[in-house]
């Protein structure tokens, strides 16, 4: 298991890898039962610095993290600039990982509190306005726009015609997800899975939200796993919204790669969240059709087509990644105790401010020290 979580490690590091580092430097810790790396002195000045390159003040208003293209998944252009869900799931994950492991000394008193500060603005942020189901989708159908009160409903003004064809005939009676990224006036509607799996893994989600996501992924099981789990965002750039958004990337071309492709990786993170909401069945159901074909396919790292029958047109072979992914997997399902390593329980503390922190509330501005938009 060791060997695995440090290889997942290796593989995993790309543009976010600051906030992967952290996360499975506290897995590394809850596995081995050895957290001596993580008192080293220059672990823990790496960890300060990137938590405070994360936490500065800047001219964004919002208690997500801004970013820019390219910021995860990929170093090409995509649209998922500006405060994409992934990298919000990721770095929620990541400050409540920090907290548990920095030294309890002087200089690091300022950086908890404003660490705690970022955790309740961001939980309430992202689980009040990135969420949206069946009824969230008709309140928004409904929207007024031109609302600029601190009590108005349609806070970030959205035009109800942003809502996309596809949206409406994807979205489930039952189920709901976090969309993959919210601006002033533009919401990006796409389900991006790690984004949602990790906000599960972390408790950035509620628990009923929890649920719904993963009632989601059962509900659309033919488009978001299909014949090869799992589409890492659905659904794909398509014509001239595809040219436009990817300078006609050769790469990313419709379902395949980053744009709709299928990623065996992805599987441990599924497995993952769904022992968290003891639904296990779903990941073992998900196991069974990589067990069909990948050995056969000689690993390759995604999938391309809407049902992912093609291996990828670009993809590498033997990769490490999608055999570390299906054999965690499988030993979370044997040993689903060992996926705590990865868990953060909901703080009750956190619950508690969040209630306080609801901007309906009278005294919500005076819990955060700095002015996020709420």
């Amino acid at each position: 298991m060791l060997t695995l979580v440090k290889q997942l490690l290796a593989e995993l590091l790309q543009f976010d890898s600051g906030l992967w580092w952290i996360i499975l430097l506290r897995a590394y810790g809850k596995c081995s039962g050895d957290l001596s790396v993580q008192e080293r002195v220059d672990v823990q000045t790496g960890m300060k610095m990137i938590l405070r390159l994360c936490l500065a003040d800047g001219f964004d208003m919002f208690p997500t993290l801004l970013v820019t293209d390219g910021s995860c998944m990929i170093d090409r252009r995509m649209g998922i600039h500006g405060h994409p869900l992934e990298i919000e799931a990721l770095f929620y994950s990541a400050l409540l990982c920090a907290r548990e492991m920095l030294a309890p000394e002087d200089g690091s008193a300022d950086l908890i509190r404003a660490l705690n500060n970022r955790l309740v603005a961001l939980s309430f942020h992202i689980r009040e306005y990135y969420w949206i189901d069946l009824k969230k989708l008709n309140e928004i159908y409904r929207y007024t726009t031109e609302e600029y009160s601190y009590d108005a409903v349609n806070k970030f003004n959205i035009y109800p015609d942003q809502i996309p064809p596809w949206l409406v005939e994807f979205m489930p009676n039952k189920g709901g997800y976090l969309i993959g990224n919210l601006q002033p006036a533009h919401m990006d509607f796409r389900f991006f899975t790690l984004g949602n799996l990790w906000s599960i893994v972390s408790s950035l989600a509620t628990l009923d939200q929890s649920h719904a996501i993963l009632d989601l992924i059962e509900a659309k099981w033919a488009e978001l796993v299909a014949e090869m789990p799992i589409k890492i965002c659905y659904p794909a750039l398509e014509g001239q919204e595809w040219r436009i958004i990817t300078g006609s990337d050769p790469k990313n071309t419709a379902w395949s790669y980053h744009n709709g492709g299928s990623w065996p990786t992805l599987l441990w993170q599924l497995t993952i969240a769904c022992i968290k909401m003891n639904r296990p069945e779903i990941a073992e159901r998900a196991v069974q059709l990589v067990e069909r074909r990948i050995s056969r396919d000689k690993w390759p790292e995604y999938y391309d087509t809407k049902r992912a029958r093609f291996i990828g047109k670009q993809a590498h072979l033997f990769q490490t990644w999608s055999i570390s992914g299906y054999l965690v997997a499988k030993l979370f399902l044997a040993n689903p105790s060992a996926a705590k390593i990865f868990v953060n329980e909901e703080d009750p503390e956190l619950v508690n401010a969040l209630i306080s922190a609801n901007p309906r509330r009278k005294r919500a501005r005076k819990i955060f020290k700095q002015p996020f938009i709420v």
